[in-house]
């Protein structure tokens, strides 16, 4: 491929050297580089790409993209400035691998808490209804039945873009991923056509990046205001920014609640160890999974599956039997039944409560609850004596 094709629609303040030439690939990190490769010098927390320029050059990098030029320029690379590094090399990407995400269903789905469950659901409901379908989640990616170790929630856009390809390639007709906050603020997913949007809450999280609530919510709200008219974007009513969300979208909206009016409506009538019995739109239907936060994981899928015109009773058929994804209210039961032990991902405060208050409703007398809470390193430090006070609560 040409140099010319992969800057299709990347914004660009100039180009010294020819743009003729062809290329073998596309990085973002100078330690990966092949002869032949282009590198973007991509501006990140840790460190700034553009200080590995030389590195690259060394390695074999026939094109440099850049925003600040370097000092010296050497004959025979060519040399692109760009507007944005992240943006350009998520255009770029998407170029490289032939625009994968146009040749799919590409649903997005983003908040706090519940996008693996969401996205793991419509994965499998999919793949039950016959589709071969694509994953790209917090605890693993599936292209096909074929399961690829997940490093990120959202992967960095030059891996994201090939393994769309990679879907593609594989015969998958939908693909289902996580879309973070990070991911969106660092402009990953720039490029990619999604058939749709799904936001399922906002909660305290990741204040040590976004640094106020505010900027959290703003980074969100930029994933459903880039939806084409063409996608769908569906939010929860319940949450108090479920509508905000939704404001300055051009895709067609859709709203699910169990306490409000809303299109795709729920109502839970048994919560227990057994599963939910709950009635979606009327219809009464008992489901494996357990909670209140399970029954909107639920509603949500049940939403995107009306939203790509699949049967309504047959997505119901399919989500009564499935399980959620590993690690998420995954529970066992000793043998006399006098010990249950719960694990969950639980890793925000409104998360946490979440389970703490499924686990009190079904608690049949005074079973003693013990409550073990982790907090991994290097990230948001002001959530975690929130969460703390939440377990002591309960």
């Amino acid at each position: 491929m040409l140099l010319r094709d992969v800057l299709y629609k990347v914004a660009m303040r100039s180009v010294t050297g020819s743009t003729e030439v062809s290329i073998t690939g596309l990085q973002i990190d100078s330690r990966k580089l092949k002869t032949g490769n282009v590198f973007v010098a991509v501006r990140g927390g840790a460190a700034d790409g553009h200080q590995f320029i030389d590195k690259a050059i060394e390695k074999g990098a026939s094109v440099i993209v850049y925003e600040t030029p370097p000092e010296v320029m050497q004959e025979n690379i060519s040399y692109v400035q760009v507007e944005n590094s992240a943006k350009a090399a998520a255009y770029m990407a998407h170029n490289f691998y032939h625009q994968p995400s146009d040749k799919m269903k590409l649903i997005g789905v983003t908040g706090t808490n519940g996008k693996t469950t969401i996205a793991t659901l419509l994965y499998k409901l999919f793949t039950a209804l016959g589709y071969t379908c694509g994953l790209l989640s917090t605890v693993e990616n599936h292209i096909g039945k074929t399961v690829v170790p997940a490093t990120h929630t959202t992967p960095d856009a030059v891996t994201l873009n090939e393994m769309l390809a990679q879907m593609a390639d594989a015969g998958c007709t939908h693909v289902f991923m996580e879309v973070s906050s990070h991911a969106v603020h660092q402009q990953r997913v720039a490029g990619l056509k999604f058939s749709g949007g799904v936001f399922s809450n906002i909660t305290h999280d990741h204040l040590d990046y976004h640094k106020t609530f505010d900027e959290y919510i703003r980074v969100k709200k930029q994933f459903f205001d880039s939806l084409p008219a063409s996608a769908f974007a569906i939010s929860n009513a319940d949450d108090k920014r479920g509508l905000v969300m939704l404001q300055n979208t051009q895709a067609g909206k859709h709203l699910y609640s169990l306490k409000t009016v809303a299109e795709f409506k729920g109502k839970i009538i048994e919560n227990n160890l057994s599963g939910l019995v709950m009635t979606i739109n009327e219809q009464e239907v008992h489901f494996r999974l357990i909670g209140e936060f399970n029954a909107y994981n639920l509603l949500a899928a049940y939403g995107v599956g009306i939203c790509l015109r699949e049967d309504k009773h047959e997505i119901l058929r399919c989500l009564s039997v499935l399980t959620g994804a590993e690690g998420r209210f995954d529970y066992l039961i000793s043998p006399k039944e006098k010990v249950i032990a719960i694990v969950d991902y639980a890793h925000t405060p409104d998360a946490l409560l979440n389970v703490l208050a499924t686990i009190k409703k079904l608690k049949k007398g005074f079973e003693q609850v013990i409550t073990v809470v982790g907090c991994g390193g290097d990230r948001d430090k002001t959530k975690r004596p929130v969460m703390g006070e939440v377990a002591c609560e309960y």
